[in-house]
């Protein structure tokens, strides 16, 4: 081949790269920014939410370390209610664009930037890694879903990729740039939540392990060559790449400033910008005193919950997965293909290990599942092309990726609170809108729009919360009944609930319902109680 033609080939593979990942990060970005008020909240978003509210309109924000994670989300999330209210004022709605779709467009765009980070790994595993890699977690069912929640996971999985990636640059380039972006995205990553810490053990124990690993194939391919001492010893290495980085002085000096840069960051978030210091501080460290009762009492699961789950929901992630893993530690030939390897198995046998087992954990090793498996892929893709056989993977990939997709597309777009999918945990049913709607038309018909006051008896009622912030007089868990324009109870406390009410009020039912319940969560039915004074019912 001339050099005209390898220019030639060079050119079009740039094409098709650059094509490529503008359509993974178009597709990525289409289908978690897509319809964001189409899933109603989790309990745990409602909850998130809330907290959210009482940051962007009172700027009070603590950090609780019994039952709460880390302030990034609800730090990211307020800049955009913040820039509303800059730009338009206090009109610009009741709570300065706090709405369903801006607090999870926060999650979905970090979810994006996840696959984008993905894509630049491409000088370390290949064009058809990265493509591949980037791919999986595109059209993960479960990555697509709760990319698409008002959760922590998006955020600690993005953040971090960010610090493998910067540390990687930073080890290839010696720029002193990389090693404090390093620092303040991993400052982020102990920001965003406690299990930061299990990230972070994860990968110096895989970047340990790679190290040993590539050191006893050096010895055991080339023992002679290694007796004879003209191999670099351990001693000699370090030296070396202490020089390149400018020197002992400078390497320590580095090391302080991204030091500081890790603390000062970290505490930042932590006491709220000093307005809660140095309480914030302390209860930084004491949540791992909580969160370790936490993770032995409650979603406890048995260890091989976690395979169970990914056989099921993500089987071409978890095969693809597998495999990469499997050539990259038997070949070695590629460090970072080994350190992703062991990456992926630490993180999966860790969480697999903590009896405490949800869904949205698993976020965290789809990531690593995901790049080893765009590896596994490009290594069978370039062996069959060796053989003259490269359609073969190709068909495997389509197919591996069309199932993927329909089960990405059948949770995230119709089962998205069937309770017989993964990730669908305890989650809020659609019936919540058809209440909301309920709720909202009382409110109009009593003439007292949202200043309607409304009593919850029941005590099990989130994420209404946040979908009745504009109603300032609700409360929730209480039985003190006054002249509530609307009463919200639980349907197994329905007769009592009538006795108290008499005839003041009538139970909510219609043509469509006509139990007059709504199924609020699995377990959780309500029924929904108006004045008799506001005359009959609409049917």
């Amino acid at each position: 081949m001339n050099e005209k033609t390898k220019l030639q080939e060079l050119k079009v593979n740039q094409v098709v790269w650059r094509t490529g990942a503008a359509a993974i990060l178009i597709a990525s970005a289409l289908l978690r920014l897509y319809d964001l008020n189409l899933v109603p909240l989790h309990h745990d978003e409602g909850v998130n939410g809330i907290f959210l509210v009482h940051l962007v309109n009172e700027g009070f924000y603590q950090y609780d370390p019994q039952n709460y994670h880390g302030p990034t989300l609800y730090y990211f999330a307020a800049l955009i209610p913040w820039i509303s209210k800059l730009l338009f004022g206090t009109t610009f709605e009741a709570t300065y664009g706090l709405t369903t779709f801006t607090i999870r467009f926060v999650t979905a765009s970090f979810g994006v930037a996840t696959i984008g980070l993905v894509l630049t790994l491409r000088r370390h595993l290949g064009t058809i890694a990265a493509l591949s890699g980037a791919v999986l977690l595109t059209i993960s069912p479960g990555t697509v879903y709760l990319s698409r929640y008002f959760i922590h996971e998006p955020l600690l999985v993005f953040f971090t990729l960010a610090v493998v990636v910067t540390a990687l640059r930073f080890r290839e380039s010696g720029r002193p740039s990389c090693l404090l972006l390093t620092a303040a995205f991993a400052a982020i990553l102990f920001a965003t939540k406690e299990t930061a810490i299990i990230a972070a053990g994860v990968l110096l124990i895989a970047l340990a392990s790679t190290s040993v690993l590539a050191r006893w194939r050096e010895t055991s391919e080339d023992p002679a060559t290694n007796k004879g001492g003209s191999r670099p010893t351990m001693r000699e290495r370090l030296r070396s790449s202490t020089e390149r980085l400018g020197g002992l002085s400078a390497l320590t000096i580095l090391s302080i400033a991204a030091l500081s840069l890790f603390l000062t960051i970290a505490i930042f978030f932590y006491s709220s910008f000093f307005t809660n210091y140095p309480k914030g501080l302390y209860d930084a460290l004491k949540t791992f005193e909580f969160w370790t009762k936490t993770g032995t009492r409650i979603h406890v699961n048995p260890w091989w919950t976690y395979f169970a789950w990914m056989l099921k929901d993500e089987a071409p992630l978890m095969l693809l997965g597998t495999a990469g893993v499997v050539l990259a530690i038997w070949r070695g030939s590629n460090r970072f293909a080994v350190f992703t390897a062991l990456w992926t198995i630490g993180t999966f046998a860790t969480y697999s290990l903590i009896p405490y087992k949800t869904p949205w954990l698993m976020l965290n090793f789809h990531l690593p599942l995901a790049i080893i498996g765009g590896y596994a892929f490009e290594e069978i893709y370039q062996q069959a092309r060796a053989r003259k056989q490269p359609l073969a993977p190709l068909l495997i990939g389509v197919l591996m990726f069309g199932v993927s997709s329909y089960q990405m597309l059948m949770l995230n777009f119709v089962n998205y609170d069937d309770d017989q999918e993964v990730y669908v945990y305890v989650h809020t049913r659609r019936d919540i809108f058809p209440l909301l709607a309920e709720i909202d038309s009382i409110a109009k018909r009593a003439g007292t729009g949202t200043q309607s006051p409304i009593t919850i008896t029941s005590l099990d009622y989130w994420p209404l919360p946040w979908y009745l912030r504009h109603y300032p007089f609700v409360q929730y868990g209480k039985t003190n009944l006054f002249n509530e324009t609307m009463v919200i109870g639980p349907a197994n406390q329905q007769l009592p609930l009538l006795a108290s009410l008499g005839s003041r009020y009538q139970q909510i039912r219609s043509g469509l319902n006509p139990a007059g319940t709504y199924t609020l969560r699995p377990g959780v039915e309500l029924v929904l109680f108006m004045r008799s004074d506001l005359g009959p019912q609409v049917p």
